[in-house]
């Protein structure tokens, strides 16, 4: 890493990637697509579909984003989605309500009785193979460790997870969501404390694709408490969510290639 992007993280990673909010229907096809690319034909979690294109009943009342290249022809690296609760039917649960409804601790925390319009989970991240280079990435849709953030004089920075995390706060804070919650490995607390960001686990484990746990993140804490050193990524990634809101003709639909 460069003296200048060691120091300068939304330079390094306007560099080499952008993110995109899915606000269109070519757009959500290759979230879509990369969903069925990791989830069905490398992960085997999901089964293959003839479109090729992983969806589900969540989709519907979902906000959606890309990393992609930053450079033209703009290759696909990763996605995620932000599950906003159901407009017709508000009390539905989101989908890590079913999974942990008996591991949730509501001593903690009850999300059925938060205003449910205030309340999110981010779920689908996925990260292409060939962007998913470490032993052991081959077995997860994305992955982030301590040797992502580099030693001593050998720094480096996790950009596609991390930007994938930050486009789902971008999109959540622009929707007004106050409460962020994922279901996740349970080392990632760890992880989320080198940027800042309290993640505090509000349940037991559950077996969902591996070990994972519940967990909340307060959107307006995240923003706020964020390191300094991230905060160049975040203010890019804010700028790339909200320009794409802005203009979804004219800066999404001419950047769609694979």
């Amino acid at each position: 890493m460069q003296l200048f992007e060691r120091f300068n993280l939304g330079h390094g990673f306007r560099k080499y990637f952008e993110v995109v909010p899915a606000t269109d229907e070519p757009l959500r096809h290759a979230v879509y697509g990369i969903r069925h690319e990791v989830y069905c034909e490398e992960l085997k979690f999901e089964p293959e579909r003839p479109n090729r294109m992983e969806t589900d009943e969540f989709d519907r009342h979902s906000l959606h984003c890309l990393i992609r290249g930053s450079q033209a022809p703009h290759t696909l690296v990763g996605c995620t989605r932000l599950v906003l609760t159901n407009p017709d039917d508000p009390v539905a649960p989101l989908p890590f309500e079913r999974t942990c409804e008996h591991t949730i601790d509501r001593k903690l925390i009850d999300p059925a009785k938060l205003p449910r319009d205030r309340i999110a989970e981010v779920s689908r991240l996925a990260v292409r193979a060939s962007y998913r280079r470490r032993k052991g990435d081959d077995r997860a849709p994305v992955a982030i460790s301590n040797e992502d953030f580099g030693e001593g004089d050998r720094p480096r920075f996790p950009y596609i997870p991390i930007g994938l995390y930050l486009g789902a706060v971008a999109l959540a804070a622009r929707s007004g969501i106050e409460t962020l919650f994922v279901l996740t490995e349970p080392r990632l607390a760890s992880h989320f404390g080198k940027l800042g960001v309290d993640i505090k686990q509000i349940g037991g484990p559950v077996e969902h694709r591996g070990t994972r746990v519940p967990s909340m993140m307060h959107v307006p804490s995240i923003i706020r408490n964020m390191r300094f050193i991230v905060k160049p990524i975040w203010r890019v990634v804010q700028e790339e969510i909200e320009r794409g809101f802005e203009t979804p003709i004219a800066y999404q639909r001419h950047n769609t290639k694979d």
